[in-house]
């Protein structure tokens, strides 16, 4: 593209603009014409590159760096999407899709791991929530985009790739032990996200796992509770560790099941809303009297963190684990001409209380705190969510894959037991 072009393309973007700015007067005026100063900034770099750089340089590449520059002044959740990364994530939200499955952030500069996906090949290799992604194939990855990374880590299922993992102790701890790392290959596969697993336990307690939130996670959690209650339910623990979030509504559908009366789940509050916008549960809930304890972990972020703000604020259940991720950022995924896209923070999810999920890493705020906290060692994390991975075979009950003598104990998931079964002996007294 050359300069006068990209020169038409700028005045063609400000004289369409023009008619908003003379409709919201001549403060708009202004910060249009100050957006045209930086964009002609921009042309004049573009331009010297074109005319000077030592090799000739390809326009799609300049104007893709340029977008992915820009959006990566923004947030580590926004993002510009190449064409072949816009149409993966478009698979991706639709269930299934190639890579490694891991969910991923930018914290401080690294390629940080949110959550693995459970069953993926990340998962079976024992990959953790804030484990950092030093290297893709021998390449470091310091600094780099999550498109890039993106771009990186999926291809053709079969394929293999090399991860250099740096891992450090659990955030919450106090430990000073030094970072470890380690590399792990790994196979891609084709990812299919199942959202729901659930079965009895101790006396009456029952349990019931969301890995994610889509569209039929809601549905798949209302016949799981009815099949758990058939059994002698009588309660509940809700497990969100590592649930990396997923779509909105699904959270809001599930937290509607367990909270009535036309309550307040969550709200968002961004630049372009007038006020903020509320997300509110029926007036009736079928499990709104079920005792409940709710586990969440540093791997829980978005819709879980949600729902676990919502049990919090309602005093509908009690938290218990690691504080959470603190993702709190809604996104909105905008197509573009060419077929890329832009994923695009345009608002923040606020607890029905007003509290602000969002985590900031230098004030260390943020995120949902249990009511009672559980720490759970880095290496026995690992192991537990290995033994998590479950079999299953058609007439038989689910398995976990690793052996009975091998497994260590959910300290979590225990506790939560305890505290459910003393709240029926108390009740019982």
């Amino acid at each position: 593209m050359t300069k006068s072009a990209i020169r038409t393309w700028i005045a063609a973007c400000v004289l369409a603009a023009a008619p908003v700015a003379a409709l919201c007067g001549e403060r708009t005026t202004g910060a249009l014409d100050d957006t045209y100063e930086k964009m002609k900034l921009l042309v004049d770099v573009l331009d010297y590159i074109q005319q000077n750089y030592v090799d000739e340089p390809e326009a799609r590449k300049l104007a893709y760096g340029a977008a992915e520059g820009m959006v990566a002044t923004l947030d580590p959740f926004s993002q510009f999407l190449e064409p072949e990364l816009h149409k993966e994530l478009k698979s991706e939200t639709e269930g299934e899709f190639g890579g490694l499955g891991l969910r991923l952030g930018i914290k401080n500069g690294w390629l940080t791991v949110v959550t693995p996906l459970p069953g993926s090949p990340a998962y079976r290799m024992g990959i953790l929530p804030n484990d950092r992604v030093a290297e893709i194939d021998g390449e470091p990855t310091r600094d780099i985009t999550l498109s890039e990374a993106l771009k990186r880590l999926r291809g053709r299922p079969g394929t293999k790739v090399k991860l250099l993992i740096m891992r450090g102790p659990p955030e919450d701890s106090k430990s000073t032990a030094p970072w470890t790392s380690r590399v792990f290959e790994l196979a891609r596969e084709t990812i299919k996200i199942e959202s729901v697993q659930y079965w009895p336990l101790e006396g009456d307690v029952a349990y019931l796992r969301i890995t994610d939130f889509n569209a039929r996670t809601a549905d798949d959690v209302g016949e799981a509770l009815k099949t758990l209650k058939k059994g002698g339910m009588g309660s509940l623990v809700l497990d969100l560790r590592n649930n990396p979030g997923g779509l909105l509504s699904g959270a809001i559908d599930v937290a509607s099941g367990f909270i009535g009366g036309n309550k307040l789940v969550v709200s968002t509050r961004g630049r372009k809303l007038d006020k903020p916008q509320e997300y509110r549960t029926g007036a009736e809930a079928p499990y709104a009297q079920l005792p409940m304890v709710l586990l969440v972990n540093e791997g829980s972020a978005s819709g879980s963190e949600i729902v676990a703000g919502a049990f919090q604020d309602h005093r509908r259940a009690l938290v218990m684990g690691m504080r959470t991720f603190g993702k709190a950022s809604v996104q909105s995924v905008i197509p573009l001409s060419d077929g890329s896209g832009l994923r695009l923070t345009v608002a923040r999810y606020y607890t029905p209380a007003g509290r602000l999920i969002h985590r900031y890493e230098k004030s260390n705020t943020g995120g949902i705190l249990p009511d009672i906290a559980v720490p759970i060692a880095r290496d026995v994390e690992s192991k537990l969510y290995a033994q998590w991975d479950m079999v299953y075979a058609k007439d038989k009950k689910p398995r976990s894959v690793v052996k009975k003598e091998e497994m260590v104990r959910d300290e979590a998931l225990d506790r939560a037991v305890e505290l459910l079964k003393a709240r029926e002996a108390i009740k019982s007294l």
